[in-house]
């Protein structure tokens, strides 16, 4: 059973999932502004009403302002980044733990998802500096929910929660690919980024089989750039990004998204956005 929301009507995207998955399949849709606390209220009780309980709740919300240097972009963009991608993930992450505290018996996990602005990303100071945060709120609260906070007794709630961070690396999405240049998009995008069927084939059983509390559910760990990086060096396939590095730059191997003039490539049959992200359902456009 899976609820999805999005600030827009995501109705074609469950569509779509079910047109997949089959008409049976308990997936709904809403839509939700992270950034109202009302709007957040009427998901959770959506949420509670089509599914019951909830075991996993993905902060995945994000906006970046657009690439371009800080005093080019309006303060309302920067207001509007802060009020998405770090108030948001705060009143989500708050009202999803309250709901969670009291499923009787139940043990759930919150994921926030980070980005790569985390590192320092010239033209994403705004992004860079929300994403910055949700770690350190996560360790917060990974500390908070297994040793309470000095000074209060520690509750014990119907509940238990955990929290973890989670990273999807490079995704070929319009956050990635809107405002990307010929050079951006051959490196580190034609190396490093992945479609999102292959983020998620990878991450959803990692997420699934989470256990304990305060983990870090990653798709471009070490191990996963070796592996890419090499189809034929065992030992390399410990690890993702150096793989990646290593197929590309020693053996030379040519990126299946980017082509050498840093376009994207499109695939035969398939429909893409202006931007070069290709369209998964009806109505992505």
């Amino acid at each position: 059973q899976v609820v999805i929301c999005d600030v827009k009507d995501c109705s074609q995207a469950v569509d779509s999932l079910k047109q997949k998955h089959g008409e049976k399949a308990n997936i709904f849709g809403t839509t939700c502004d992270v950034s109202s606390i009302e709007s957040i209220n009427q998901l959770i009780d959506f949420a509670k009403e089509k599914i019951g309980v909830v075991h996993y709740w993905i902060n995945n919300a994000g906006i970046n302002g657009g690439r371009k240097r800080f005093t080019e972009i309006s303060p309302e963009t920067v207001e509007a980044v802060i009020r998405v991608n770090l108030g948001g993930i705060l009143l989500c992450t708050h009202a999803a733990m309250r709901m969670m505290e009291q499923q009787a018996g139940v043990e759930s996990h919150i994921f926030n998802t980070v980005g790569s602005g985390v590192k320092g990303t010239p033209g994403y100071v705004a992004y860079g500096a929300t994403k910055r945060g949700l770690p350190q709120m996560t360790e917060s609260l990974v500390k908070e929910l297994e040793e309470g906070v000095q000074g209060y007794d520690l509750e014990e709630t119907p509940g238990k929660v955990n929290c973890h961070c989670l990273s999807p690396g490079m995704v070929f999405t319009d956050l990635l690919l809107n405002d990307s240049t010929p050079e951006l998009r051959k490196f580190p995008f034609g190396v490093l980024a992945a479609q999102p069927e292959e983020v998620a084939a990878d991450l959803v059983p990692k997420i699934i089989n989470t256990n304990g509390n305060g983990k870090s559910v990653e798709f471009l760990t070490v191990d996963k750039i070796l592996t890419k990086f090499s189809k034929s060096v065992e030992f390399l396939t410990v690890d993702k990004i150096l793989t990646k590095f290593f197929q590309r730059f020693v053996l030379g191997e040519k990126s299946k998204y980017i082509d050498d003039d840093g376009n994207v490539i499109k695939m035969p049959g398939a429909d893409y956005a202006d931007n070069g992200v290709r369209v998964l359902y009806n109505g992505m456009k």
